[in-house]
């Protein structure tokens, strides 16, 4: 009987490319809409004028529109990088090193998918605590929080995915095979419950830039300057405002978006062959 792997040879590059973009979009997407209201929440936490006056507990899906614009580029625009830049440099890099790979290629991906992910981030987060002013959107206000944004999540990535790629192999030694869709899910949790956790400091400066009035002194932008207002503000507290909402929408987050990720690519590769560009038919 001829396998599914027999029918098709995959050019490496072009499989990766494919299953990265569309599995990648849709678990940004899945996890994006489903959790909204635990993003929502955590924004208003961490906002300066209080959780009550940017909204407090209504219109929890306030911003959603940007999101699902914006949600499935980005994720695809991630997995792409992450994994194209894995895949083609992970055979000529010795075992013990695959770690520092998974952080660089992870900070990298970081970088480009922010071009799309910083834009979207903050109509969604101006909407979400009431203060978008339609009127004043410019290309600088859009990208205001750019840095700040790739100093939270490249120190989150940094952390989540050699844990994630860790847990995997782990979970895959353990068990002697392939780990499951859902292992994989719950490896992801456990990952990004972690990086959150340890990155909400960075989440809470990100956020407060990203908020700031437009005609806000650069000067007072500056990650360090926001850093000590807010602990001049509120304290330690101030500084980890909303961890409890972060970490459960990341946890459940990694938990939904490793696992639609790799039954995407599981779903893809199995039933939707003809999808992926580049497959040959091997009549060998």
């Amino acid at each position: 009987m001829i396998t599914h792997k027999e029918q098709f040879k995959i050019p490496d590059k072009t499989y990766t490319f494919i299953t990265s973009l569309m599995a990648g979009g849709l678990a940004g997407t899945s996890v994006d809409v489903v959790l909204y209201p635990l993003d929502t929440l955590k924004t208003r936490l961490q906002a300066k004028q209080g959780f009550t006056k940017s909204g407090g507990f209504s219109g929890l899906y306030k911003g959603i529109f940007p999101v699902l614009i914006g949600s499935a580029p980005t994720a695809s625009l991630f997995f792409v990088t992450y994994e194209g830049i894995k895949t083609t440099t992970q055979c000529k890099v010795p075992k013990e090193y695959h770690s520092l790979l998974h952080m660089s290629a992870a900070s990298v991906a970081e970088m480009v998918a922010c071009l799309i992910r910083v834009p979207v981030e903050v109509v969604k987060q101006r909407k979400q605590a009431l203060v978008i002013n339609k009127n004043n959107i410019t290309l600088g206000l859009l990208y205001r929080g750019y840095w700040s944004t790739v100093s939270r999540d490249m120190p989150f990535s940094i952390i989540q995915f050699p844990v994630w790629e860790y847990l995997k192999n782990v979970w895959s030694s353990n068990v002697n095979r392939n780990i499951l869709p859902i292992e994989s899910a719950i490896c992801g949790a456990i990952a990004g419950g972690i990086s959150a956790s340890i990155t909400t400091p960075l989440d809470v400066v990100k956020t407060r830039i990203m908020l700031a009035k437009q005609n806000t002194n650069s000067s007072n932008l500056k990650m360090l300057y926001v850093l000590q207002d807010v602990y001049k503000e509120r304290g330690l507290c101030g500084l980890f405002a909303g961890i409890g909402p972060r970490v459960l929408w990341i946890t459940l987050g990694g938990f939904i978006f490793f696992g639609v990720y790799e039954e995407g690519k599981t779903i893809l590769t199995k039933y939707f062959p003809h999808l992926l560009v580049g497959y040959k038919e091997n009549t060998k």
